[in-house]
């Protein structure tokens, strides 16, 4: 159980971001929206080895649109960046309360445990780490701590699909028939010796396919078994649940990698409801239409991403505004149920949990 940081009341949670490559410059501007949003937080210090990152200068790659390489952001005037070579240095700085975990993913337990150790609130990209025990470690160093440790899966504060979660919710159009996730990219390009190597990544199952594991999981819990098709570079999952009076009758999702470069990211889903048909496509505008009956309508959802909103909700975790939904209990499960579909690509056989 978590209590409010009493040291930090009267002033901004100090944020300081260890890894500034892609993820790190996506959770600095992050972080700095959630500031002007009205979150109570200010990113004071950053840590890299490369000495243009942590100075601030963004060199940014990834799936998603991103300010043009070479942009320095402005934090504060009168509070310059302070830049560390170190975790070590900046997990020592009084300044920072709160510590936003974006190195490789088999250095994230590590640096969540020192980070939870030296005080400090966590948030910490997806995947925790690659196996459960170890993501368990990291939640009894959070509960030894009394500090708030959050993992980072921004599709459940993502514009479209925050409102397919109230609408799974409240029902509207009933209850959910059939759901299907897919989402698709060209293999990264940016640090290949890391990312194709599933020893270390996962592969495109841990850094892709898992928001879609966690998204099902959130709506409609962990699933009985799963039968999946493909590799570490590409996965399609039939996830079976019991056949209660509440519960999906089929349930799918598509993550891979693509071997052509240059492929735009594809990001979907299309849940059908007793009532209605919910369609979202990233790449589409409108990007979520709701068919019902004869007629189609767009649903109107606000621009930007998820990881502004996912700040800000760390932030109000950190002073006690909110419970933070988002727990390393359900990371260890995501985590356990893609080790189940790991098992069932191998042994092309249904896996239960």
């Amino acid at each position: 159980m978590t209590t409010p940081d009493q040291s930090t009341q009267s002033r901004p949670i100090g944020v300081g971001i260890i890894g500034m490559g892609f993820m790190g410059q996506t959770h600095r501007r992050a972080f700095n929206a959630a500031r002007s949003a009205g979150h109570p937080c200010r990113v004071v210090a950053l840590a890299d080895r490369d000495e243009r990152r942590r100075a601030g200068i963004e060199d940014t790659a990834g799936n998603l649109d991103a300010p043009p390489p070479g942009l320095r952001t402005v934090e504060d005037p009168d509070n310059p960046l302070r830049g560390y070579e170190t975790h070590e240095e900046l997990l020592a700085d009084p300044a920072v309360d709160a510590v936003c975990i974006c190195t490789p993913t088999d250095t994230h337990a590590r640096l969540a445990i020192a980070a939870l150790n030296a005080g400090k609130h966590v948030l910490v990209e997806k995947p925790v780490a690659l196996e459960e025990p170890t993501i368990l470690e990291v939640e009894h160093a959070a509960v030894r701590s009394g500090r708030v440790c959050v993992p980072a899966m921004c599709m459940r504060f993502w514009p479209g699909w925050d409102w397919l979660i109230r609408a799974v919710r409240e029902r509207p159009y009933g209850r959910v028939i059939s759901a299907s996730f897919s989402r698709i990219g060209s293999r990264p390009t940016w640090s290949p010796d890391f990312y194709l190597d599933p020893g270390r990544s996962g592969g495109a199952l841990f850094d892709l396919h898992i928001h879609d594991v966690d998204f099902i999981h959130h709506l409609f819990g962990s699933p009985r078994s799963v039968f999946a098709s493909g590799n570490e570079f590409g996965v399609t999952t039939v996830y079976d649940y019991p056949a209660g009076p509440d519960d999906p009758v089929r349930v799918t999702a598509t993550g891979a990698w693509l071997t052509s470069p240059g492929f735009p990211f594809h990001m979907r889903y299309l849940v059908e409801f007793e009532r209605a048909t919910a369609d979202f496509d990233i790449a589409r505008s409108p990007a979520l239409r709701i068919s019902c009956v004869d007629e189609q309508n767009a649903v109107e959802i606000p621009p930007g991403d998820g990881y502004a909103p996912q700040a800000g909700a760390f932030i109000d975790a950190i002073t006690g505004l909110r419970r933070h939904d988002v727990t390393l209990t359900q990371a260890a499960q995501v985590t356990r149920t893609i080790t189940a579909e790991r098992a069932s690509m191998k042994t092309r056989r249904i896996v239960t949990l």
